[in-house]
């Protein structure tokens, strides 16, 4: 297919995926001080389920870990997966800040993601979560937890999933590993130095992990592709045409994860990019729920 047609092809689907009005959550809760630090929670839509029988989906959203984008646009997805029965819940988090303007210069653009604030925020709110879902999504049955998110989501998905498996030094290593089905990441930024060397979203991952002066030693504690194996099953889910995360990078992943003995699903979806995975109008969307719905019932 020719590039331009790609192109063309790729700017309506994201189009597309952002052109659905946000949908409130029916209750929030904070997991800290911070105004970033909150889990938005939607019950099961049109059930009459009764306490702890809907399987809890717990969303991290994409955006490159940049300020600008927040969990607002991933809420139609929340909401889509709600009205399959699910209890969920949409993570926020501390991003990247965008610089004070420079009047003599051009606008910078938004950093990506804060070091270690961001990752301090992900264990944070999963550490939370059963206590905040108990309160807010009573119809949810813990025992039966699929984590997913998106692009830079996908990738704090397979990062949470792999804290036990953290170096022994890390903030955020827990003893064993989360009580989760399974991680059904979206499109990931799973394999650091793939990304880097294909530009991923403008160098995202280095800028997370504090420029190219930190990019080495800060690598082993948040790759998931250096974090393997993790025991959880997972499965990624990947557009052959996407143009932001190409299909190299969870190519790169799963073959890390062969390497260390684990063996991870890749699904490969024909003529799709990177935003139909999240829009509830696009049937790759629907693959995707059918893809948690495997791992959560």
């Amino acid at each position: 297919m020719p590039d331009d047609v790609v192109a063309a092809r790729a700017a309506a689907e994201e189009e597309s995926a952002f052109s659905h009005p946000a949908v409130d959550p029916d209750a929030t809760a904070s997991y800290g001080d911070h105004p970033d630090q909150v889990i938005d929670f939607y019950t099961p839509r049109g059930e009459t389920a009764e306490a702890g029988s809907a399987p809890l989906v717990v969303v991290l959203h994409g955006g490159a870990w940049r300020a600008p984008y927040d969990r607002r646009h991933i809420t139609p997805f929340a909401d889509h997966l709600a009205r399959r029965g699910f209890a969920v819940a949409n993570v926020e988090y501390r991003r990247g800040q965008t610089p004070s303007p420079d009047t003599a210069q051009a606008p910078s653009p938004p950093i990506a993601g804060r070091w270690p604030d961001t990752f301090d925020d992900i264990a944070a709110a999963l550490d939370a979560l059963p206590a905040l879902a108990r309160q807010a999504v009573p119809q949810a049955d813990q025992r039966r937890t699929v984590l997913t998110g998106h692009s830079a989501g996908g990738h704090l998905a397979l990062w949470a999933a792999a804290r036990h498996v953290l170096p022994a030094d890390a903030p955020w290593r827990i003893a064993g590993p989360a009580p989760l089905r399974g991680v059904v990441a979206l499109a990931p930024i799973a394999d650091f130095e793939v990304a880097e060397k294909l530009d991923v979203c403008g160098n995202a991952s280095l800028q997370l992990l504090g420029g190219e002066e930190h990019f080495t030693e800060r690598r082993p504690y948040a790759d998931p592709s250096l974090l393997l194996p993790t025991g959880i099953a997972t499965t990624l889910v990947q557009g052959r045409t996407d143009l932001v995360v190409p299909q190299a990078v969870a190519e790169a992943y799963a073959d890390a994860a062969a390497k260390a003995g684990e063996m991870v699903g890749l699904t490969l979806l024909e003529d799709v990019g990177h935003f139909p995975l999240i829009d509830p109008l696009a049937d790759a969307c629907a693959v995707v729920a059918e893809e948690i719905a495997q791992l959560a019932w």
